[in-house]
């Protein structure tokens, strides 16, 4: 299995992680609650970035064609 498209599920894992740990949490003065949110903020841009390199990696390791000359006239 080629390594882009691990990175990608695990990307989008991470941030759908983050914004649940962004947006479902509210801290109301709890300190601890408060550092698990912005920790949410911070697995979701990671996430962003995570699923980025797999779709770069996945671009990349794509074969392509090779280019068939054909000089009969």
């Amino acid at each position: 299995m080629k390594t882009g498209m691990p990175l990608m599920i695990i990307g989008s894992i991470m941030f759908i992680t983050g914004l649940m740990l962004f947006y479902l949490i509210v801290p109301e003065g709890n300190k601890n609650l408060e550092f698990i949110k912005n920790m949410g903020t911070f697995v979701g841009l990671s996430g962003m970035g995570v699923t980025l390199a797999g779709i770069i990696l996945f671009l990349i390791a794509r074969n392509e064609q090779p280019i068939k000359e054909d000089y009969n006239i």
